[in-house]
This record gives C-alpha cells, structure tokens and sequence, in this order.
C-alpha cells in the first residue's frame, strides 16, 4: 500500500528545520549590504537548508545507526548557521530582533535533535 507522505515528513523536528531554513533564506533576501561577501550568504543558506536535508536523508537510510550519524550532521549543520547568524548580527546585517528568532528556533531544533538522537540510541 502507498503512503501519502516520506517518513522524514513524520518527523516534527524536519518541519521546524525546513521552517528554521525559509526563514534563513527570507532574511537573506532582506539584508543591506552590497553583498561583496557573497560567499557567506551561500554558506548560511547551505548549512540552513543541510539541517532538514540531513534529518531527511539520515531518516531514508536503511538502518538507525546511518539515522543517528545524519542526525549528527544535521545538528553540526545547526551549529555552524547559528555561528554565521551570530556573524551577521555583529557585523549588523540581521538586526536583534530577526537574529532572537532565529536563534529560538535554533536552539528548538537543537533540543529536538538531541532528544530524537537519545530516543534513537536507547
């Protein structure tokens, strides 16, 4: 019998980082500056949008030990966009209020991925 939906799309964690990275990418478009440094724009947007891709791809995997190492990578995904979004808050790209949310919702991601890598490793 077909499903409707991927497994990952089960997953409430993989919601909240496709969410975590539209909004990465909206701000983005938002930001002042003449974007001579480019390079980190894509940067952010790639590690933003690897968090969902990884929770994804590692719940596509065959077995829960690939699951978990994905999980891994998705949460050092996580990591390193919140570093560039604390980057750009300094160099006054994002403002404060932009940067709160974004950092709520990153540290969200990051306690939920931490409880799924438990639950999983148990």
């Amino acid at each position: 019998m077909a499903t409707d939906k991927f497994a990952h799309e089960e997953l409430n964690v993989w919601h909240k980082a496709v969410d975590f990275a539209a909004g990465i990418v909206t701000l983005l478009e938002d930001v002042g500056t003449d974007r001579k440094h480019y390079r980190l724009f894509e940067q952010v947007e790639a590690s933003a949008v690897s968090v969902a891709a990884n929770i994804a791809e590692g719940k596509g995997r065959y077995s829960t030990k690939e699951f978990i190492h994905f999980l891994y990578i998705a949460r050092g995904s996580l990591y390193e966009t919140m570093t560039f979004l604390e980057i750009f808050r300094r160099k006054q790209w994002v403002g404060d209020p932009s940067h709160a949310k974004l950092d709520t919702q990153g540290k969200e991601i990051a306690a939920m991925l931490k409880g799924l890598i438990n639950s999983l490793a148990e």
